[in-house]
């Protein structure tokens, strides 16, 4: 079984800005392979169903960003998943727009979601799926950066990493990490 967790914040006011490109994936992959995600438990929204023939969990945290490892410890621990089958989704502002980066374990590097994440798991040692937004023109404005809405014509770029990611996920299932790391990170 396989836990897929993409991370963003909750409410309606951040469902189109940069921080939830995990969000985004979740809902990507929920489509293409008919996954409601309808249900709730351990401040969660989370639906499961199969990708490639293995079983999955769909996990959106329903807590702040800063506060998602809170809700995947408590995945993790209630179906005893593997942290090898933890994938995390996340936006990098060190990956270009419409990019992703895929990463067998490390650090969260200074995205805070990520970091509670590996807080609450006290381990570092889980894949990763970075999907890349870019950086803001000045570095002090990166909150704004994250949390603002997204115009069309940039989300248009950011849909190709969020298409990508959703890929890997099922590469990742499939073929194995090292295989899906040699596609996407080309």
């Amino acid at each position: 079984m396989y836990l897929i967790v993409g991370l963003g914040n909750p409410e309606a006011e951040y469902a189109r800005t940069r921080h939830n490109m995990g969000v985004d994936v979740i809902n990507e992959i929920a489509d293409k392979y008919k996954i409601a995600i309808s249900r709730e438990k351990f401040n969660g929204l989370y639906g499961s169903g199969e990708i490639e023939g293995e079983k999955v969990i769909l996990l959106k945290p329903q807590t702040y960003m800063n506060l998602s490892g809170d809700s995947v410890i408590e995945f993790v621990n209630f179906y005893k998943i593997d942290l090898a089958n933890v994938i995390v989704i996340c936006d990098d502002i060190d990956t270009e727009p419409g990019k992703i980066r895929i990463r067998r374990k490390g650090g969260p590097g200074t995205h805070n979601g990520m970091k509670s994440v590996v807080g609450r798991l006290n381990s570092e040692n889980f894949p990763r799926i970075r999907v890349g937004i870019g950086n803001p023109k000045f570095k002090n404005d990166l909150i704004n950066f994250v949390l603002e809405n997204i115009k069309d014509e940039d989300y248009d770029i950011l849909k190709d990493g969020i298409k990508k990611a959703s890929s890997a996920v099922a590469s990742i299932i499939q073929d194995g990490i090292d295989n899906a790391m040699n596609k996407y990170n080309a």
